[in-house]
């Protein structure tokens, strides 16, 4: 079964061709970043004109690196939710279009399902090892991170373990970087950074530290740098790169050690990172660690899964195929996901 990804919840238009076994045969990401860098963030109605301007040349793109015609397609699978409202139509009505014009089916794919399964994708002639269900996922992205146990490649097959309670961790590092100057988008700058700098100059609190719960907190920490800032302990770019050292390892200790908590917890042997803040140095280095101990095998996927890619999409879509499920024209873009979030937002006792 080869399935047509679209992607277009935010900031990259992206169009894939991959098949039910997880082989990319071709995945066309145009970004953004040069559009909203600017701005210091995504602004929306950029992001819809960017979307309308390229989704075309993205979808022939694809077709062409995969050599295929839409008639070789055996479905067509898009990101309905969550994300931008008016990014999201662009993509849905694209692949209505398509979908209704070639024949085929059309399912709608929710995109934090997608990072989900992110890690199931084959690229190049390399055959990764892939997960065995049960397995804990941490999804962290500049939208949402939690941690998920997932019993199967279906969204009721997902149960939310934690989440955070205010920003997702990604967003954390934009607004961070953002208070340092840096520049969007902000993850990779302060990845760096961080390499060359010392956390140990830096007093920082991890944020729920103490906590066995599986829920995070990250503005506080924001806060905390925020402050540094303002006191004057970010002049020089050493300086500079002592926060990014000090706030990147007080976030990814967390992430880290609540993922595999969870998992001993659950009792599973996998643990799956999903989203763009697995593509963290630290934070893939942290959890391998403490995973090796425990005997808990740990699958990454490469940089290119990890940030926004219709390659997961088009997998994930090719799961919902495969179990006999269409979508009808009546499929709507929401910003709201279709997974399980029981994590109450604020703070306060539980």
């Amino acid at each position: 079964m080869l399935v047509l990804g679209v992607e277009s919840s935010c900031d990259e238009t992206g169009a894939a061709l991959v098949d039910d076994a997880g082989r990319v045969h071709a995945d066309v990401v145009h970004s953004q970043v040069h559009v909203h860098a600017p701005y210091g963030g995504v602004v929306p109605e950029l992001a819809s004109r960017d979307h309308l301007r390229n989704i075309e040349p993205v979808l022939r793109a694809a077709l062409s690196e995969a050599r295929v015609d839409l008639a070789q397609v055996d479905g067509i699978a898009v990101t309905n939710r969550p994300g931008l409202v008016g990014a999201l139509l662009v993509g849905v009505q694209a692949a209505k279009g398509l979908a209704w014009a070639a024949g085929k089916p059309l399912v709608g794919v929710d995109h934090l399902m997608g990072h989900v399964l992110a890690a199931f994708l084959r690229r190049g002639d390399a055959d990764a090892a892939v997960p065995c269900f049960p397995f804990v996922c941490l999804l962290a992205s500049g939208g949402h991170t939690a941690i998920y146990r997932v019993d199967a490649p279906r969204v009721d097959a997902l149960r939310e373990l934690g989440a955070t309670r205010d920003d997702a961790a990604g967003e954390a590092f934009d607004k961070v970087a953002k208070l340092l100057g840096l520049g969007y988008p902000g993850g990779p700058v302060v990845d760096r950074l961080a390499a060359t700098g010392n956390a140990s100059r830096v007093k920082l609190s991890a944020p729920m530290a103490s906590s066995d719960s599986p829920e995070m907190s990250f503005s506080g920490i924001k806060t905390q740098v925020s402050r540094l800032v303002g006191q004057g302990q970010a002049r020089t770019e050493a300086d500079t790169a002592d926060v990014c050292a000090a706030f990147q390892a007080a976030v990814t200790a967390v992430l880290a050690r609540k993922t595999i908590a969870a998992a001993v917890r659950e009792g599973v042997d996998d643990v799956v990172l999903g989203g763009g803040v697995a593509a963290n140095r630290e934070l893939r280095r942290r959890v391998l660690d403490l995973a090796a101990p425990r005997g808990i095998r740990v699958a990454i996927p490469p940089l290119a899964s990890c940030t926004d890619n219709a390659a997961m999409i088009a997998y994930a879509g090719a799961m919902r195929l495969s179990r006999g499920e269409r979508d009808g024209w009546d499929l709507v873009a929401t910003s709201r996901t279709a997974l399980e979030r029981t994590t109450r937002k604020g703070g306060g006792r539980r």
